[in-house]
């Protein structure tokens, strides 16, 4: 008996998409978070949903991404569209204009300008952000077609937080909660959702942060950039 379930589970192995043993749901979205990572190039979009009375509501950001190369996101703001584009620790940032200034430029300039360049300092494509809510996630349990999970409290407060570059001290953030959901197919990320809520104080103003981030992977292994030659100039 014992012979004939190490045979069916040997022939298990060798079946496309069926695994004798995945392993624990952390250690499943864990291999296939690195997958991701180590492919050529991937997509995506994230979309934000926050409550209606907010007075900030983002659009959608459209991404692309490469192993070793560029990341270049396209992303709304209202009726404003803008792109930026990273490549290591250098980044560039066009305007509604159509112009680029190099991400320490914009990060040196005052008002909505240098808040933008924190955001995009901030920034994490997804298989490393998908790393990340993975590190802060509580115990993991299947649920339905997803794996869903609790964020810890550090974690949510992480994740609230932007730190200036420079020294500046970052907000405050208290009341942090949040979960994870993770959704895999055939062993591969497709699609991971995060949400988050917590009380921000940041130069003498407190608000509110509660938001849903979906983000939905596409194009694995089939994305191309095209980075405009001005974009990659503010890189150098």
């Amino acid at each position: 008996m014992k012979s004939i379930s190490l045979f069916a589970a040997a022939m298990l192995s060798l079946v496309p998409g069926v695994r004798a043993a995945d392993g624990s749901p952390k250690e499943q979205i864990q291999t296939a978070t690195k997958a991701l990572a180590e492919k050529a190039n991937y997509s995506w979009r994230m979309t934000t949903v926050v409550p209606e009375d907010s007075p900030f509501k983002p659009g959608p950001w459209d991404g692309k991404a490469e192993k070793d190369g560029f990341t270049q996101v396209s992303m709304s703001f209202g009726d404003n569209t803008s792109q930026f584009v990273l490549k290591g620790d250098k980044g560039a940032v066009s305007g509604p204009d159509g112009g680029w200034q190099s991400l320490s430029e914009l990060e040196g300039s005052e008002g909505p300008g240098r808040f933008f360049g924190i955001i995009i300092r901030n920034f994490k494509a997804p298989a490393a952000q998908a790393g990340q809510l993975l590190s802060f996630a509580k115990e993991i349990k299947k649920d339905n077609d997803a794996f869903a999970a609790d964020l810890t409290e550090e974690g949510a407060k992480t994740l609230l937080t932007w730190r200036p570059s420079g020294g500046d001290e970052g907000p405050k953030v208290s009341n942090a909660q949040g979960s994870v959901k993770f959704w895999l197919k055939e062993g591969a990320l497709v699609k991971y959702e995060f949400k988050l809520k917590g009380t921000v104080s940041f130069n003498n103003n407190e608000f509110e942060n509660d938001r849903i981030t979906t983000v939905e992977l596409k194009d694995v292994g089939a994305t191309k950039l095209t980075v405009p030659d001005e974009a990659k100039k503010k890189l150098l």
